[in-house]
């Protein structure tokens, strides 16, 4: 796992403390971007869950339904730690055959019908209830400095070590499919038994490691279903990578090269981290009302915007076909791919696997920020746009990852 990156507000003491020491201690709740109207073939099911991925739940949902996971849309991803409450829409059903339902992890609170499916981005944002217990008595100040800095320049946009999964290798995964370099991906995807807690799971990444993959198959944990997947292929064909990593979900593909961009992305904010909230010649700028970006070609003209948080500089999401910017910024950009070793048409691996690429916001506004320092602990809430991370604030404040 790569190092935590800097703070922006690294002049003010952290807080100290622990986040989700129980799932009721991070709960996040989407914030749509309409609401189901009523009527149409598509039905709009509010689910609560905890313990269990977006992808998980949907799986489970489809299952208790008699549906297909691929049906079922979602307009945003949310993990697996903590208690949510999200969006999924799904065709061919009746709300009453929906609404109540329980499944492993979760429940489905409330079922209207709406004349389309849900998809990635249709929601405004997520408002956060976050406690961090054991902070230090005299937190108040700190937090109230760290929420005021943030509110003005902005909170940093990184994705964080959260992007990375479970064992902090997703973005590895992801390099080495664009690398073409299949055997590394399997690796990669088995993973290291140092981070894992289970003797087991630990047993058969070692079995694998030291070629035995009929042990590796046996002792592999009946949850690493990509994992068992790829390992019973390769037990028929020992060499065939690429045929083996076939067998993963092209969701959780896509999800590799994503998080390789996210990663990527975060190393940029790091490098523009200490001049978060200002513009430089070449510059793509994002209107935050609508995410239109331009170039920006005199950066006196609309550093007024910048500061006044209707603007903001972006980062990259490399991809195949993604808009470059111009002057220093593209020198800077450029050069990160070429220490990367990679071209912006590796993103382009064919078969449904093309990661166009697109443009992000360095930093995001931090919506209605509220906190009470209870005895020992603090509480905190605020919204954040979408595709942003609530650690990304929580961390500023306690200093801690």
């Amino acid at each position: 796992m790569r190092p935590f990156p800097p703070y922006l507000t690294a002049d003010v003491p952290g807080t100290g403390g622990i986040i989700k020491a129980v799932a009721e201690d991070f709960v996040v709740e989407e914030i749509p971007a309409y609401l189901p109207c009523g009527s149409g073939e598509h039905v709009y099911l509010t689910v609560e869950k905890r313990g269990i991925t977006t992808l998980e739940a949907i799986r489970r949902i489809a299952k208790k339904l008699g549906a297909l996971e691929r049906d079922i849309g979602y307009a945003g991803m949310k993990d697996s730690v903590g208690v949510t409450r999200q969006t999924l829409s799904l065709q061919r059903i009746r709300p009453e055959d929906a609404e109540g339902l329980e499944f492993d992890g979760g429940r489905v609170l409330a079922a209207i019908r709406h004349t389309n499916k849900l998809k990635l981005g249709h929601l405004k944002g997520n408002r956060f209830r976050i406690v961090v217990r054991d902070v230090c008595a005299s937190s108040s100040e700190a937090v109230s400095s760290v929420l005021a800095i943030l509110q003005k320049r902005g909170v940093p946009n990184f994705f964080g070590y959260q992007r990375y999964g479970a064992h902090g290798n997703s973005h590895l995964i992801g390099e080495a499919m664009l690398r073409r370099n299949w055997k590394d991906v399997v690796d990669r995807l088995m993973g290291d038994p140092e981070t894992v807690r289970d003797e087991q799971w630990q047993a058969a990444i070692s079995n694998y490691q030291l070629g035995d993959l009929v042990g590796a198959l046996r002792l592999m944990p009946r949850h690493c279903c990509s994992e068992r997947d790829v390992l019973q292929r390769l037990v028929g064909r020992p060499d065939a990578w690429e045929k083996a990593f076939g067998a993963v979900h092209p969701r959780l593909k896509k999800l590799y090269l994503s998080a390789y961009q996210s990663y990527l992305f975060d190393k940029v904010v790091e490098r523009r981290l200490t001049e978060i909230d200002c513009l430089l010649p070449g510059d793509l700028a994002c209107k935050h009302v609508n995410g239109a970006c331009f170039l920006v070609e005199d950066v006196t003209v609309d550093a007024l915007r910048a500061e006044q948080f209707e603007i903001s500089a972006t980062g990259p999401m490399f991809g195949s076909k993604m808009k470059m910017p111009a002057g220093v910024v593209l020198e800077l950009e450029q050069q990160l791919l070429s220490h990367e070793g990679i071209q912006p048409e590796d993103f382009d691996l064919g078969n449904g696997l093309r990661m166009e690429g697109e443009r992000r916001p360095l930093r995001v506004p931090l919506g209605d920020p509220l906190f009470k320092v209870d005895p020992g602990n603090l509480v905190l809430e605020f919204s954040l746009p979408k595709g942003s991370y609530a650690t990304s604030v929580v961390r500023e404040i306690t200093k801690t990852f």
